[in-house]
């Protein structure tokens, strides 16, 4: 058996040039957009992330990366938080999350955190654990509530937003 080696793309490449590609290369997988919301010490937050996955059923835990550079960063250790799914419709609370302010979202006083109002879906969680991930945190939640509407997903690939049709959705239907 072979065993493939990785590439780095064409030899000579400067760490930017790379660390660049590899961004581009990750970019070419489609991943939904969510936003991670919590109250923190002082306030409360929201972060958008596209790193979201679902890690186990029994008990019901999903994780999220979250980027070390992000402001709320540090303050998300420990606190329960709430995973927020975004409709295609909804590209703006993505941007508002991401550094670029608008209008102030409807909050959602949830169970356990704090939630926006209308996303596609939403998972409110405790904190079960955080893992070293880089220049990434990955925190694992215990979902504790969850709920989803009908509608397109807004989604991110190749550096744009895109829509994944609801006929696209729906997996639950097909276990």
């Amino acid at each position: 058996m072979m065993i493939a080696t990785p590439r780095a793309g064409p030899p000579g490449r400067t760490a930017a040039a790379r660390a660049h590609h590899f961004r581009g290369s990750l970019g070419r997988f489609a991943t939904g957009v969510a936003i991670v919301t919590f109250d923190g010490v002082t306030k409360r937050h929201g972060i958008t992330v596209n790193s979201f996955t679902s890690v186990s059923m029994d008990p019901p835990l999903v994780l999220v990366g979250i980027a070390r550079t992000a402001k709320a960063h540090d303050e998300l250790a420990g606190r329960p938080f709430a995973v927020n799914i975004l409709g295609a419709e909804q590209r703006q609370l993505a941007l508002h999350f991401a550094g670029r302010p608008g209008p102030e979202p409807l909050w959602v006083e949830g169970e356990t955190a704090p939630r926006l109002s209308n996303v596609l879906a939403y998972f409110e969680c405790k904190p079960w654990a955080a893992y070293d991930g880089g220049d990434h945190t990955l925190y694992i939640g215990e979902v504790v509530d969850f709920n989803y509407r009908n509608g397109d997903a807004l989604a991110y690939a190749n550096s744009a937003f895109t829509t994944i049709p609801e006929s696209q959705l729906g997996m639950e239907d097909l276990l």
